[in-house]
């Protein structure tokens, strides 16, 4: 029989894993797998976990928010198995599984496990710690750290929308430096991200006809600080329609890898997660790094 470990945060969203788990357990058990439950206890546990025991699994299947997914990711990474991954959303956004097309459902999510096709996907690297799908700076990277785990319960995503719009009128433009295969880009932004999804922080959305999660390549998008209110108000439309062409106080272009230099000061997000600032980092895809496994239709 095929064994399946299943690491989970049980505090993550509205906590729905705890709730549908014998149902989760039920479809992986019926589908042929002997399956292994782990739960995190605290931040960077599911790394420990995923790094320890996936070498002993057919699957390892990630059931909570895109932190934990970030965990689990590592640790299969740092483990060194090549075993495909699962992703049950039971986060407060779930930006990665809605840019992958894995049902919100975690029921439904278990049942593409099953009967769904390992797919190879993209992640990046930032100075050698490894996230799934965004490194990102400035308005916004705050948001998923700094808002308290019972208000996402309680509020959901209008959680990250309320802490999301307090960070843009407080948030201090500070000077960053990135530097692609083809330029260099240097500026005061209020924002940034290097992105391998359709959205960051169920905030910022990027078309999906224009993001492949295999194909190498960073989507880049840097939002100069603006000078006055007319500016600010270019930038929302160009966000909110997603024409950044229109606007000359965004940047948007694709790369494999970046050098960047910022004020060591200015903290970082990598999905969700906390990341601290240094002045010089390396950010770099790894491209087709995982296999995660997708329905048969995606």
């Amino acid at each position: 029989m095929k064994r399946l470990l299943m690491i989970i945060n049980p505090k993550a969203g509205k906590m729905q894993a705890a709730k549908y788990l014998a149902d989760i357990v039920d479809v992986f058990c019926k589908g042929g797998y002997e399956t292994i439950v782990a739960t995190t206890a605290e931040r960077g546990h599911g790394t420990e976990i995923a790094r320890e025991r996936a070498a002993d699994a057919d699957v390892v299947v990630a059931v909570g928010g895109d932190g934990t997914f970030n965990e689990v990711v590592a640790g299969v990474m740092e483990s060194g198995a090549d075993v495909p991954i699962g992703y049950l959303p039971a986060g407060t956004t779930n930006d990665f599984a809605s840019s992958l097309g894995i049902p919100k459902n975690i029921v439904d999510a278990a049942r593409v496990v099953v009967s769904g096709t390992p797919k190879t996907v993209d992640i990046g690297s930032f100075n050698g710690r490894y996230f799934s799908y965004v490194a990102s700076f400035g308005a916004f990277t705050s948001t998923s750290y700094d808002v308290p785990q019972n208000l996402k319960n309680l509020l959901g995503h209008t959680a990250y929308i309320l802490e999301g719009v307090r960070d843009v009128l407080s948030i201090k433009p500070l000077y960053v430096e990135l530097k692609n295969e083809v330029g260099v880009y240097g500026n005061k932004y209020l924002f940034g991200a290097v992105c391998n999804s359709t959205s960051m922080g169920g905030i910022v959305k990027l078309d999906a006809d224009v993001v492949d999660m295999n194909d190498g390549l960073f989507e880049v998008l840097l939002v100069r600080a603006p000078s006055n209110i007319l500016e600010l108000n270019q930038e929302i439309v160009a966000l909110t329609s997603q024409k950044y062409d229109n606007c000359p106080l965004i940047s948007f272009f694709t790369a494999s890898e970046l050098t960047v230099k910022a004020d060591p000061e200015m903290d970082w997000t990598l999905d969700g997660e906390y990341q601290k600032g240094t002045e010089n980092i390396v950010i770099k895809n790894l491209k087709s790094a995982i296999r995660i496994i997708l329905g048969n239709d995606e």
